[in-house]
């Protein structure tokens, strides 16, 4: 009865709340974001489009001289991609596990959200195999690759070691070019690293990238929390980049204070690792912008003391530690984008300018009026640094309030072309060039 009150109690605060509208978003974008004063409120904003499936014949908007196309349905919540090479695009499905312990009030808000946002449903826990073997542009193979998995979402190729990072742990895998299923009877799977979970396990997902000599592998682990407000003795090993070595299996911290990393990619021309950082909530519409930014050792962004290096968090008590200097991210992507997805373009078939830069899925907003985010943009790169705004790409994932779909994973397969994960509308989208 007190989780049915609850809920009650739920609706009527989200029935009644005024949403003020945002400023202008352009101000917290690019390389020298404008941030506004933070504000705060006692019921947080919730403005999420509910979850519908794709009408037949409808698909998001692509921009002139790009085109789309339905590359595979034959999924269940697909978060994350990775292209094999010889063509083959590994799909891993995937969600939250249900929580072991909940914490009141909030987290049956957060269940709220997620259950209208499309991710209220048990996790698929598994990575499904799709070939295009005719390349038509469409894969007529989906086959189950893993099976029995806990929250897969990263995935990467060393040799003939395929790496699965789960939400609790990093696993490797024997991979023999052309399987569409990997035998674990024959070639058992092996742990590598246990990665923290944990009774709340706030942002679940874990991104793993080798290293350029394959000798290392980097994992993000997203934060137990908004700002730290379950303590930070929850916070171990988490809101960081780690790293790997494959030979001793140690692990240590990389990079810190990154709330929610997801996204990692190496910059061809300079091979440096960037990844896309989403950032913390409930200060206000235009606060606090998600980010795409430069990973170095020891780097430490601010979480939670501080956001973009000299912004103060007026909600956090605890000093920074002295042994913590904080940067700024190279780039800001606006709040409450929830960017997710990050791929160079220089291996794409796309023409100038969208050869040199980056893509970058936001899966979008469910605290923001009006909604920022739900689209694919694309941010030039010159002198191996971020110029100018985002670009619009992929769009339209939103229709009157419904959320056909909300992307998430990216990968440029074989042919250059741009895929997409869709978690909501259970589809993979194929964007190629008209030229």
């Amino acid at each position: 009865m007190k989780k049915i009150s609850y809920i009650f109690l739920l609706i009527i605060l989200f029935s009644c709340q005024t949403i003020p509208s945002a400023d202008s978003p352009a101000l917290s974008l690019g390389k020298d974001p404008q941030l506004p004063e933070p504000s705060s409120s006692i019921i947080p904003t919730v403005n999420i489009a509910k979850a519908s499936q794709w009408p037949e014949g409808i698909t998001p908007k692509v921009k002139d001289n790009f085109r789309i196309n339905l590359y595979s349905k034959e999924l269940t919540h697909p978060r994350w991609l990775y292209v094999l090479p010889n063509g083959d695009v590994l799909v891993a499905q995937s969600n939250k596990q249900s929580p072991k312990k909940t914490r009141g009030l909030k987290d049956l808000i957060a269940g709220y959200i997620m259950k209208r946002a499309g991710a209220g449903n048990d996790s698929p826990d598994k990575i499904t195999l799709l070939r295009d073997g005719n390349d038509d542009g469409v894969a007529e193979l989906a086959n189950d690759f893993l099976t029995n998995l806990y929250s897969p979402f990263g995935m990467t190729l060393i040799g003939n070691d395929l790496y699965v990072a789960n939400t609790d742990a990093v696993m490797r895998f024997h991979y023999e070019m052309g399987d569409i299923k990997i035998d674990t009877k024959k070639y058992p799977p092996e742990k590598i690293v246990d990665l923290p979970e944990g009774e709340i396990n706030g942002h679940w997902t874990k991104n793993i990238i080798a290293s350029l000599d394959g000798t290392k592998l980097y994992v993000t682990v997203g934060s137990n929390s908004n700002i730290g407000e379950h303590g930070l003795d929850q916070e171990k090993d988490r809101a960081v980049i780690l790293e790997i070595d494959l030979k001793t299996k140690q692990k240590r911290i990389y990079a810190s204070g990154l709330r929610n990393p997801n996204g990692l990619a190496w910059q061809p021309s300079s091979d440096k690792l960037w990844a896309v950082v989403n950032e913390r909530d409930e200060l206000g519409n235009d606060l606090v912008p998600d980010y795409l930014t430069s990973i170095n050792d020891g780097d430490f962004f601010g979480w939670p003391y501080v956001y973009f290096r000299y912004h103060k968090d007026p909600r956090v008590k605890e000093p920074i530690p002295d042994n913590l200097k904080p940067r700024s991210p190279d780039y800001a992507l606006g709040a409450h984008v929830a960017a997710l997805g990050l791929v160079f373009s220089n291996t794409s078939q796309f023409k100038s300018p969208y050869n040199s830069g980056v893509f970058i899925s936001e899966h979008g907003s469910w605290n923001r009026k009006p909604r920022s985010g739900y689209k694919v943009v694309f941010i030039a790169f010159k002198n191996n640094e971020p110029q100018g705004l985002p670009v619009d790409i992929v769009t339209d994932f939103v229709i009157e309030d419904k959320a056909y779909g909300r992307p998430v994973g990216l990968a440029i397969d074989k042919k250059g072309n741009l895929l997409i994960a869709d978690d909501v509308g259970n589809r993979v989208w194929r964007i190629s060039s008209k030229e």
